[in-house]
């Protein structure tokens, strides 16, 4: 990365009612000297200034704007920042594109470089850039929310916590390396054994309690399986109030699967019509059945549908299991007496008619609750992100290789090797950590 004033569009290119455009560096200021009559020596920081913009070489007018000036620090970047707030026509975004790139000390961002900049100059830690980056990403309020405490810096405050804890830790180590003879003395001995012992058994519960991190950006699989003509396809479709699927007599009419998003109280779920379960010499719709037989196995949460004027909950007796999370689906309710309708529910089936789309709010109520009691049990420290979990793998392994019968300066590379895997989550590995560890200890005239 150079030290070039770089700018860029921030907001989204096309007709608009405002553009917005962002300039970073240490010479922002430059904007209003050769494209404004303003005089930048008298431009106070985070006041708004209404003025013509001009083109930095013709001279001509390209719009009315509104300019605000952010002095570092005190920015998104942490550099000087001038931001451009124009009409948002394609003609004005062009222009002032144009100006900008005359400006011999400016160049066009990179992807993400404002967030990098931030990074750099210390205004982010990277769980808080991938926590901006989902927030922009958001299609959910749940999504929104788990964003947003990222961003505000759950994840950096638990990390930088284990990190502070394995700093302290190796700066136990550290202070007796220099002394091979010396004996560790024993209360120092147990705090440090503790402490790894302590961290292990932490990091292991936040691994093992985070079932939904990615399923909160992709998506909660629930796969709609039954036999042929039960009635999937109409159910799909009025789970997502469109129509996403044929919806035919005909058996074997679906193939493949067919996938469909929704937003269920603010979780992302991803519905999946499935091929009918059934034995079949047809070869395409074996391999349909195959498929859904393995999205059954995959899914976080089923919903099982028969044709209850014809069959019955047992005919899913091969797939039902405690581990499996699930709801059975009396489905053609219309065509039910009452008696027949009590006796499924107490079999413990949610009767329901798919085509007149009765108790498809129950449906989605029994999803959400489900998905909602996971959330509740993790949402305080999500793993959002496959990197984060690789990287604390990697801490714990090099915790469990720790101990003190080793030579000492192996055990301290264990503890270093650990704590610097959890530094490359949030991008904080310092030596000097370390080092002021030891040394805050000593008396000053040392």
């Amino acid at each position: 990365m150079d030290n070039k004033t770089i700018y860029a569009l921030s907001t989204l290119y096309g007709k608009s009612g405002i553009a917005v455009f962002r300039i970073s560096g240490t010479k922002a200021k430059n904007v209003w000297q050769k494209m404004t009559h303003l005089d930048a020596d008298q431009i106070v920081a985070r006041k708004m200034y209404h003025t013509a913009l001009y083109h930095s070489k013709t001279g001509d007018m390209l719009d009315q704007v509104m300019l605000v000036f952010f002095a570092a620090p005190h920015s998104f970047t942490g550099e000087d920042t001038v931001e451009i707030n124009c009409h948002g026509s394609k003609a004005v975004i062009k222009s002032v594109i144009d100006s900008l790139q005359q400006i011999s000390e400016f160049r066009l961002a990179e992807a993400g470089e404002f967030s990098r900049r931030a990074f750099y100059n210390r205004k982010m830690d990277l769980t808080q850039a991938d926590g901006l980056a989902d927030l922009i990403d958001a299609e959910t309020l749940l999504q929104q929310k788990t964003a947003l405490k990222q961003l505000g810096g759950t994840l950096l405050s638990l990390y930088d916590s284990w990190r502070s804890e394995l700093v302290e830790i190796l700066s136990l180590i550290e202070a007796y390396i220099d002394f091979p003879d010396e004996n560790i003395p024993q209360n120092t001995v147990f705090k440090i054994e503790n402490g790894v012992f302590k961290m292990i058994e932490e990091i292991s519960k936040h691994l093992s309690s985070n079932k939904i991190d990615e399923r909160m950006k992709d998506g909660f699989k629930v796969v709609i399986s039954g036999p042929t003509n039960a009635g999937k396809s109409s159910l799909i479709n009025a789970l997502t109030a469109r129509r996403v699927a044929i919806v035919s007599d005909i058996a074997g009419t679906t193939r493949d699967v067919i996938d469909a998003y929704v937003d269920i109280k603010g979780f992302p779920v991803v519905f999946s019509d499935t091929a009918g379960l059934r034995e079949t010499s047809d070869q395409i719709e074996q391999i349909g059945i195959n498929l859904a037989k393995e999205k059954i196995e995959q899914a976080d949460y089923n919903l099982f549908i028969f044709d209850a004027t014809v069959d019955g909950p047992e005919i899913f007796a091969d797939y039902l299991s405690d581990e499996r999370n699930y709801v059975l689906l009396a489905n053609k309710s219309d065509r039910l007496n009452d008696e027949k309708a009590a006796e499924l529910s107490a079999k413990g089936c949610l009767v329901i008619s798919a085509q007149n789309e009765k108790n498809i709010d129950l449906i989605k109520d029994k999803i959400y609750q489900y998905f909602n009691d996971l959330y509740a049990q993790s949402s305080s420290h999500l793993i959002t992100r496959e990197r984060y979990k690789e990287c604390l793998k990697e801490c714990v392994d090099n915790l469990r290789r720790f101990n003190l019968n080793k030579e000492i300066e192996l055990a301290a590379e264990d503890i270093r090797l650990a704590c610097r895997a959890i530094g490359k989550i949030t991008g904080q590995v310092e030596v000097d950590e370390i080092l002021d560890k030891i040394f805050s200890s000593f008396c000053i005239g040392k």
